[in-house]
């Protein structure tokens, strides 16, 4: 099998050197990919290195990670790679656990897998306490959002693709910059390829990462709803109609008029001085309960409803497939 490593490359200039003569022997290709980098970190990397492994990619103009990482995919496909690692160019990612990270790629029992810094509890305590509290909220949403119930730290930029889920996925209209991770969970998600975590140290140096937490306050969220819905549209009335179809149709609508309802009478009985009936409470109160059990069940089956069979299958033949945006 044909491995190849992707390094995104901006303003890296300090460790570059150092992960690339850490990656292991048996990778094949490298890509560094210098993302426009006003200190031409890539390319000065590249040009001092003498790898043969080691192949440039320039992006004209800088595009985000997530642009940077699309570029070595394409080019990884266009060589006929069949496993593809995206690894930092930082220095907080350790190449040596490259092999534990592709062997279910190797074994046909995932399609993706990714680091989880959030499995050792002692060396988590490394990991700043902003990054700690904003992971652990961003990988439940993420669970929501993507239908991946089984994983944990979303944001991780380690990970490892297999050919036959990356040639499923529409490369092109993956987010560039920072939801970049989360955006690729939401694809593989709706062509149901397997994930997997990996364990792994938190590890950080004298890096500085350019993700501002104003943006994962304000840009993040519409990224997400929108992401949710086309999932919901998807799975659940597209390309089937099930039990949960049924939950979530009728526990939302129910919900909320529970709530709304009971919101407006609230505030009328305060403006009149007047207290409402049994029965307008319970009109408020029924809806509320039962929407809320039809949420919850059908919560219960999105979970039992993770991807289980891997797209990677020993023989399969790679087509490719025109997949929704």
């Amino acid at each position: 099998m044909k491995i190849a490593v992707v390094i995104p490359c901006y303003k890296v200039g300090n460790q570059i050197d150092g992960v690339l003569a850490a990656v292991p022997g048996f990778i094949g290709t490298i890509y560094v990919v210098d993302d426009a980098c006003p200190e031409q970190s890539g390319i000065k990397a590249a040009a001092k290195s003498t790898d043969q492994r080691v192949q440039l990619l320039q992006r004209p103009i800088n595009g985000g990670v997530g642009a940077a990482v699309v570029t070595g995919y394409q080019r990884a496909l266009e060589d006929q790679i069949d496993v593809v690692v995206k690894l930092d160019g930082d220095g907080q990612m350790d190449p040596a656990l490259i092999p534990e990270l592709i062997d279910p790629l190797l074994r046909c029992k995932a399609d993706y897998v990714k680091g989880n810094r959030f499995y050792n509890v002692h060396t988590l305590q490394q990991m700043p306490m902003v990054r700690l509290i904003g992971n652990s909220a961003l990988s439940f949403i993420n669970k929501a959002v993507n239908g991946y119930w089984n994983i944990m730290d979303p944001t991780n930029g380690f990970t490892a693709i297999h050919r036959t889920a990356l040639k499923k996925l529409p490369l092109d209209q993956i987010d560039p910059r920072y939801f970049f991770e989360s955006d690729m969970l939401f694809r593989l998600g709706i062509i149901r390829a397997v994930v997997r975590d990996m364990p792994m140290d938190a590890t950080y140096g004298d890096e500085k990462s350019n993700l501002r937490i104003s943006r994962v306050l304000f840009e993040f969220p519409p990224k997400y709803l929108k992401r949710f819905l086309k999932r919901m549209f998807y799975n659940y009335l597209l390309r089937d109609f099930n039990v949960a179809s049924v939950q979530w149709l009728v526990g939302i609508p129910a919900f909320l008029f529970g709530v709304v309802f009971g919101l407006y009478r609230w505030a009328e009985s305060i403006e009149t001085d007047r207290v409402n009936s049994v029965g307008t409470v319970m009109l408020a109160a029924l809806p509320i309960i039962i929407g809320f059990q039809l949420i919850l069940q059908a919560l219960h089956f999105d979970v039992l409803n993770i991807p289980s069979e891997p797209l990677n299958q020993p023989g399969f033949d790679v087509r490719n497939t025109d997949n929704p945006s």
